[in-house]
C-alpha cells in the first residue's frame, strides 16, 4: 500500500510576513491519517482551525490567501509547495498571524523544516484526485492572454510559460517542465525565489504589501536587471518560481493530483479556477489509491530525498 505521510515531530520557524510584514512564528506539527492539512491561527482569542480546499481560497491578489469566517492565513502556497514536494498529507500549521512567514523567498526553507522533523509513513493509503479528461481555463485575448490546464498522466507533471518584457527575464529561460517523477523537487524546484519589480514596489507598498519584501527574500528588478548582488539561483529561476507557486496553489485541493498541468500566463487566481473547475466536472476525476508501490507512479512511492 502506497502509504499517508505526516511528520515524526514539531518543528518551529520565526520569521516576517512577506506582505505584511508582521512577525510570525510558525510551528508544524504531526496529525493523524485522514486529517489532511489544516492551518491554525493559535493568536486569536479561540483558535481557529482552518482546513485547505479549493472553496477555503478567499483572495489571490499577489498569494493564496484561505480563510473561515474572518480568520485568515495569506500567501500559503510557498508552504504548500514543500508539502507537495515532499507528499505530506497530514500536517498541523499553527501560526501567530495572518501571514507565513516568507523567509528566504522560496520553498526551500519549508523543505529543510519538513525534513529535518522527519517524514512518518502512517497506516492508511494515500488518496489520489486523478484527472480522467482534459480541463481548462483561459481569461483575455490576444497579449493578454492567460490559461491553465490538467490533462490526465499517471504521474504529475508541470509545464509553466512566463511571458514579461524585462530585459533580465528576458534572458533567461521563460518555459519549465518538472515531472516529480524525473526530477527532484528539492534540488531543482524548492530554491526558486519570488520576484518582483522595483517600479511596482511603491505602489504596493501604498495598498498595504510588499511591507516585509526586500533583497534578502525575493529576486528584486529595475528596469534592466536584477539587484541582488548574488544573482540568479537557477538559469530559469522565474519560470521555476511559477512552477513552484502552482504546485503549491494546486495542492490547495487537498491530495495530489494525478496530471499534467500545463500553463501560460497564469497566477493564483486562474491556478484556483482551475481547481473549482475541475470539481465542478464530476465526470473529469476520479479517487485513486494504490496497493502496492510499484502500482504507483515514480516520484510518490520514493521517500522523500534530501537534498
Amino acid at each position: 500500500m502506497l502509504q499517508q505521510r505526516t511528520l515524526k515531530t514539531l518543528t518551529r520557524a520565526v520569521g516576517v510576513g512577506l506582505h505584511s510584514g508582521q512577525r510570525v512564528e510558525l510551528t508544524l506539527r504531526p496529525a493523524q491519517p485522514n486529517t489532511g492539512i489544516i492551518f491554525r491561527r493559535i493568536d486569536l482569542p479561540e483558535p481557529v482551525d482552518i482546513p485547505i480546499s479549493a472553496t477555503a481560497v478567499t483572495d489571490t491578489r499577489m498569494a493564496s490567501t484561505i480563510s473561515v469566517g474572518q480568520a485568515k492565513v495569506h500567501t500559503v502556497e510557498h508552504l504548500m509547495s514543500a508539502c507537495a514536494g515532499l507528499g505530506i498529507d497530514n500536517l498541523y500549521v499553527d501560526i501567530t498571524a495572518e501571514e507565513v512567514p516568507i523567509l528566504d523567498g522560496s520553498s526551500a526553507s519549508f523543505v529543510f523544516l519538513l525534513q529535518s522533523a522527519g517524514i512518518a509513513l502512517q497506516k492508511a493509503p494515500k488518496r489520489f484526485i486523478r484527472v480522467k479528461r482534459p480541463v481548462q481555463v483561459a481569461q483575455g485575448e490576444g497579449a493578454q492572454a492567460k490559461w491553465a490546464t490538467l490533462e490526465p498522466y499517471h504521474g504529475f507533471k508541470l509545464r509553466f510559460e512566463i511571458d514579461f518584457a524585462h530585459p533580465a527575464v528576458d534572458s533567461t529561460g521563460q518555459c519549465v517542465e518538472f515531472d516529480l517523477g524525473t526530477g527532484n523537487y528539492s534540488r531543482d524546484i524548492a530554491r526558486a525565489r519570488t520576484f518582483g519589480f522595483t517600479k511596482d514596489v511603491e505602489m504596493m507598498r501604498a495598498n498595504g504589501l510588499a511591507l516585509g519584501g526586500g533583497l534578502d527574500n525575493a529576486i528584486v528588478m529595475d528596469d534592466y536587471k536584477v539587484l541582488n548582488a548574488d544573482g540568479l539561483r537557477y538559469d530559469d529561476e522565474f519560470a521555476k518560481h511559477k512552477i513552484l507557486d502552482a504546485m503549491g496553489d494546486l495542492y490547495l485541493i487537498g491530495h495530489p493530483l494525478l496530471a499534467a498541468y500545463s500553463a501560460f500566463r497564469s497566477g493564483h487566481a486562474l491556478n484556483n479556477l482551475l481547481l473549482r473547475e475541475l470539481q465542478a466536472q464530476p465526470d473529469a476525476w476520479e479517487w485513486a489509491s494504490f496497493e502496492s508501490e510499484r502500482q504507483a507512479p515514480k516520484g510518490f512511492a520514493l521517500p522523500a530525498r534530501a537534498w
